[in-house]
């Protein structure tokens, strides 16, 4: 179950394991939502067609903002078969603009060595840009479901 968002508008700090229509009743509240929705999901089958089995969503997406910008995810890479993966997950050039065009969010492969300002995606992905404090992020195994 995800849990209620914190006075600041984000999740409590850790990993929140979520079905796929957890996930979407929880997230889709407005019209601009649903349509991120729709680009999360395209985005989780291209991922399952080439092996992944979880990916983690953050974001202004998983916080209280009733427009958010986009939506932010890691996808592990153990199992994926890299050339059943969409080209577009595997370009980060202008600022991963393709990637934005097709899904309207932006993926990243978790990986475990340091990317992002010392520390890895995971951590990074974890703490709040404004604040630099602890966030939560949603998890949700799509190995063996429909999404």
């Amino acid at each position: 179950m995800i849990p209620g968002f914190q006075p600041d508008g984000l999740l409590p700090p850790g990993l929140h394991p979520a079905t796929w229509d957890e996930f979407s009743q929880r997230y889709g509240w407005t019209e601009h939502r649903h349509r991120l929705l729709a680009g999360i999901k395209r985005a989780l089958a291209a991922l399952k067609a080439a092996g992944c089995k979880r990916v983690y969503i953050d974001g202004s997406f998983v916080t209280a903002k009733k427009v958010p910008n986009d939506f932010d995810g890691l996808w592990e890479i153990a199992g994926v078969n890299p050339d059943l993966l969409d080209p577009v997950l595997k370009n980060f050039n202008g600022k991963r603009e393709a990637q934005k065009a097709k899904y309207l969010g932006e993926l990243f492969p978790l990986i475990t060595n340091p990317v992002a300002m010392g520390r890895t995606w995971m951590e990074f992905f974890q703490t709040d840009r404004a604040s630099g404090k602890p966030k939560g992020i949603i998890v949700i195994d799509i190995g063996g479901t429909d999404s």
